[in-house]
C-alpha cells in the first residue's frame, strides 16, 4: 500500500503544493515543477539548504522517497519560502511530535505580509510624486 501525504504553503503571491510518498524503496527524488531541485534552483545552495532545512532539523533527511512540489507565482524567494512551510507541514502531517521542534524556529508560521496595492495620486503605494516649487 502506497501512501502519500500533502501539504499546502503560501508566501506573497506563491503557493507551493507538495506530495510526499512513503515507501521503503531507495529512490530519493526530490522534484520541483517536474525538474530536480539542483536544475530548478540553478544550483543554490543556500535556497536548497533552506529548503532542506525542515527535514535536517527533524533527522529525516534521506528518510521519504519521492517528493513532489508543484509551486506557482512569485520569485524564487517566494517560492522556497512557500516550499520551507509546505514541507513543515506535511512533516506535522506525518508525525505530530516533530510540530514542537518546527514550531519553535517558525517554521510552521504563514507569514501574511503582502505588496501593499498602489493608491491613486501616488507614485506607489506610498510614494509621492516629485513636488517642484518652481
Amino acid at each position: 500500500m502506497i501512501k502519500y501525504y500533502h501539504a499546502k504553503g503560501k508566501r506573497k503571491t506563491s503557493v507551493a503544493l507538495i506530495y510526499v510518498n512513503v515507501k521503503n524503496n531507495k529512490t530519493n527524488k526530490f522534484i520541483i515543477n517536474n525538474k530536480d531541485i539542483n536544475i530548478y534552483f540553478k544550483n543554490n545552495k543556500i535556497i536548497k539548504y533552506k529548503i532542506l532545512y525542515p527535514f535536517i532539523l527533524t533527522k529525516l533527511i534521506n528518510k521519504y522517497n519521492n517528493i513532489i512540489i508543484n509551486v506557482k507565482g512569485g520569485g524564487f524567494t517566494g517560492q522556497s519560502e512557500a516550499i520551507i512551510l509546505a514541507i513543515s507541514r506535511v512533516i506535522c502531517n506525518i508525525n505530530i511530535k516533530y510540530k514542537k521542534i518546527l514550531k519553535k524556529y517558525n517554521l510552521l508560521t504563514r507569514d501574511s505580509r503582502i505588496v501593499e496595492r498602489k493608491k491613486y495620486g501616488r507614485k506607489k503605494s506610498r510614494k509621492k510624486f516629485q513636488f517642484s516649487k518652481r
